[in-house]
């Protein structure tokens, strides 16, 4: 046997070594270690501490061209889930003579620090933890240096501990034991990720392999990773036991009562001699109208030299391919890590189907037609809304979505309680209501705010808006989902005779008036009361047992009325009053009121009366808070509501306050509140628009700005949410100057964002939207069935995530990463909007 293993073993490494790299890391003027297909990163992206372990921080392994390894730290589990602590890290030293790249990661809650050094040495790096003191006994067997890589780059790949072969699986399967509870580290903040079910035990995995060199993927060349540890034992696990998102961890312990340097792995990634990044094609997947500016952005390795030229081939009926356009490729220039150029193909004008061709690489099929963009919002409408309404029971076809959640209702948040989800309750109420005190009423309408069950009240506010907007501005009549609010009851490609839209506006009205008329005011959020239901994939209706709990019962108890029990899952409304949330929920009532006058008559009253009051009293509440928090409380919130509530009521005092913000408002920011006074053109008289014309200019002045920024023309997200929300809103401003400044905004610029969205951008050139772009949409998505590696038809994704320093990216074999996958109902409907207004567009 241990002939065969290794026989096995040098075959495979025989066949690597002959596509390995001489080329050792050196340390570069962005401050990480590089090669030609390697980057490796210490700490240049650091944990964040809201979401804790978002899996994107520590060091991290860019490995030809995709980041396959992340989390490089010292921690206290073995495979640590999102909500365990991480550690600060309070200095980070860059020192060039040395080679090295050293950081101090601390955790304050045990006062332990230890210092991490990265070393290029040759061909990988050698990874030092340092301790200038002892483990503290608490953390004895607890800390170890983990390394996490990529599930979905490594599963059906073969790995090799001290020899011994084996492969990862493509699911979960590993052994665990369960602990005593008073042995688990605390995690964040002293929240809980697991129900005990009573048992007073944790779950602990088990690793899967244990040595002192393992070899990851080696007959997989742009994937192959040595790892030698020269003072304590490798430990291989799967963190998928633990959380579906978890990732696999190789680990050492920290030895106990040691100081110095205690621990020193030796990481080599593999680099194939002569690599170079594939060019990324972007173009639309939706495809092009045949009148439309036709340009190709294509990202290059900046080792990868530009062709003078690219072609467009035309697939004949026959099934044959017809070269039919060749033209120049121009250079555009370097942003971040690569070189972009761009191939322009607009005189191809006639309908049809055909694909790019550079060089030796060819993009799938996309067509050229008058009708391409007619359906690019029917997925997000007929299916991924429907899908996210709030207690109501969804079917579609054979399928139920989700049952009817939350039928319990939900509690009063008690006082003083920090929520996981970056909430608050704070020292009060703010209400009639005690802490965990029923709030009747609550648990009707509403939309879900993203992969996750909650009712964001903000988000809901901006829902309703831009609803209302596509109502008012576009009629749509689209009619394709059954609603029934008495029956609480969504049947998806089933009309029921009324405009799906204006049921979506009552839905989201219903939950919002319910919160303005009961609790008085609106609530940050209706969301979860414990943590380990919080992150819930599932059916939405089996998040709770539709029971309030009731301390006076015994863990897991029900009453003998069948009305309570002793779980503690219930829900909570989060109720600290926020005048800037009311004055937003002023705005939408408003605009509420109009679209549902005629067909529900009382609740536009009602939208109507509470826009007013919570007008009154959050102007009045701001104008009482300290002066430089008022001013910036007055911003586009408080324009928009005098503009609803002078559309809704003709009153000339909204008017007037209305403009009266909007001057400064424009003078501070043209970008961010152009879109708000374009809104108004058609309630104002003839020298409103006058006035805003030298701020129109001013935004198209933003426009060139942005051609010179970056390639593709667009506001580029960097922060840690992708940047689709902006270019959604970018298009959306286009297409309304466009409208009523159209001699001064180009139409045509709208199509940068529907190129972006569609498949022009960096990374990849799927469609952002699911199912959206037939050929090639991206396929999976951080949806609340993300947990089967799919997708909900119409979701937008957040796109491109930046990394510092220079990386973009966008998984599409890994869902689980909110920043560049999880839609949001805010996101989505601003899509819906932006998608209505660049349809009628483009049919003028």
């Amino acid at each position: 046997m241990k002939k065969i293993i290794f026989f096995i073993t040098n075959s495979v490494l025989l066949s690597v070594c002959s596509r390995v790299s001489s080329q050792n890391l050196i340390l570069n003027d962005l401050e990480y270690f590089e090669k030609q297909g390697v980057n490796i990163l210490v700490y240049s992206n650091l944990f964040t501490g809201g979401f804790n372990d978002e899996k994107d921080a520590g060091i991290e392994l860019i490995h030809h061209g995709v980041r396959t390894a992340q989390g490089g730290a010292v921690r206290l589990s073995n495979t640590p889930e999102q909500w365990d602590l991480v550690p600060a890290i309070p200095s980070r030293v860059v020192n060039r003579e040395l080679n090295t790249i050293e950081s101090i990661l601390r955790y304050e809650d045990y006062n332990f620090d230890s210092r991490v050094v990265v070393t290029a040495i040759g061909k990988g790096v050698e990874i030092s933890v340092y301790l200038d003191k002892p483990l503290p006994k608490v953390l004895e067997g607890n800390a170890g240096f983990n390394l996490e890589f990529l599930p979905s780059q490594y599963w059906g790949k073969t790995y090799l501990m001290d020899g011994r072969i084996n492969r990862f699986s493509r699911y979960v399967v590993g052994n665990t034991i369960t602990r005593p509870n008073n042995e688990k580290l605390k995690q964040f903040k002293g929240y809980v990720t697991s129900d005990d079910r009573g048992t007073g035990r944790f779950i602990d995995p088990l690793p899967l392999e244990t040595g002192r060199t393992i070899l990851l993927a080696p007959e997989e060349p742009e994937r192959f990773v040595k790892i030698t540890s020269h003072d304590a034992d490798l430990m291989l696990f799967d963190g998928r036991v633990l959380a579906q998102n978890g990732w696999y961890v190789i680990r050492s312990l920290l030895p106990a009562g040691k100081t110095g340097k205690v621990l020193t792995w030796t990481v080599e990634p593999n680099a194939i001699d002569g690599w170079t990044r594939e060019p990324n094609i972007g173009f639309s997947q939706v495809g092009y109208l045949p009148s439309q500016q036709k340009i190709s952005v294509i990202e290059l390795d900046k080792k990868d030299k530009p062709l003078p030229k690219a072609s467009i081939y035309k697939i004949n009926e026959d099934g044959n391919a017809t070269e039919v356009f060749s033209g120049n490729i121009v250079s555009w220039g370097d942003y971040y890590k690569y070189h972009y150029v761009k191939f322009d193909f607009t005189s191809v004008k006639n309908p049809g189907i055909y694909y790019i061709k550079y060089g030796d690489h060819k993009t799938n099929n996309f067509i050229i037609d008058d009708n391409v963009y007619d359906e690019i919002t029917d997925a997000t409408s007929d299916i991924w809304i429907p899908i996210h309404m709030n207690h109501m029971f969804v079917r579609e076809a054979y399928r139920v979505w989700h049952g009817e959640p939350f039928k319990e209702g939900y509690l009063q948040a008690p006082p003083n309680t920090d929520h996981f989800d970056m909430h608050s309750q704070g020292p009060t109420t703010d209400t009639k209501y005690k802490g965990l005190e029923l709030i009747p009423g609550l648990n009707v309408g509403g939309f879900f705010d993203a992969g996750d069950f909650d009712i964001e009240t903000g988000a809901n506010i901006g829902v309703v808006q831009n609803f209302v907007q596509t109502w008012e501005y576009f009629k749509p009549l689209r009619d394709q989902t059954f609603v029934d609010q008495k029956q609480r009851y969504v049947y998806l490609h089933r009309p029921d005779g009324t405009p799906d839209i204006l049921q979506f506006i009552e839905h989201g009205t219903m939950q919002l008036l319910a919160q303005a008329e009961i609790i008085g005011h609106m609530a940050q959020t209706l969301s979860n009361s414990v943590l380990y239901n919080y992150h819930h994939l599932g059916d939405a209706a089996s998040i709770t047992d539709g029971l309030h709990y009731n301390p006076n019962l015994g863990p897991y108890e029900v009453a003998a009325d069948g009305r309570s029990s002793g779980v503690k899952d219930d829900m909570w409304a989060f109720t600290s009053r926020n005048p800037s949330l009311d004055l937003r929920a002023a705005t939408m009532f408003a605009a509420a009121s109009r679209a549902l006058k005629g067909y529900d008559d009382d609740l536009s009253a009602r939208a109507l009366q509470q826009s007013k009051r919570l007008l009154k009293e959050a102007t009045e509440l701001l104008a009482n808070q300290p002066q430089d928090r008022s001013n910036r409380m007055f911003g586009a919130a408080d324009v928009a509501t005098n503009l609803q509530l002078y559309i809704s009521t003709g009153e000339k005092q909204y008017a007037d306050k209305f403009q009266e913000l909007l001057w400064p408002a424009l003078d501070r920011n043209v970008s961010g509140n152009i879109l708000t006074a374009l809104h108004g053109i058609p309630h104002m008289d003839t020298s409103f628009k006058e006035k805003l014309r030298p701020y129109v200019v001013k935004y198209k002045e933003y426009i060139a700005e942005l051609e010179k920024d970056n390639p593709y023309g667009v506001p580029i997200g960097l922060g840690n949410w992708a940047g689709s929300g902006g270019v959604v809103n970018f298009g959306t401003t286009v297409c309304f100057a466009s409208m009523y400044f159209p001699d001064i905004i180009a139409a045509n610029h709208a199509f940068k964002a529907t190129n972006w969205l569609f498949g022009c951008h960096p990374y990849h050139n799927y469609s952002l939207v699911a199912t959206v772009g037939a050929a090639r949409p991206k396929e999976v998505f951080y949806g609340n069935n993300r947990a089967d590696f799919s997708f909900i038809p119409g979701n937008v994704a957040p796109g491109l995530l930046f990394r510092k320093p220079d990386h973009f990216e966008n998984y599409d074999d890994w869902p689980f990463l909110w920043g560049e996958n999880e839609a949001t109902i805010g996101g989505n409907t601003s899509y819906l909007i932006f998608g209505s207004v660049f349809k009628n567009v483009v049919k003028k």
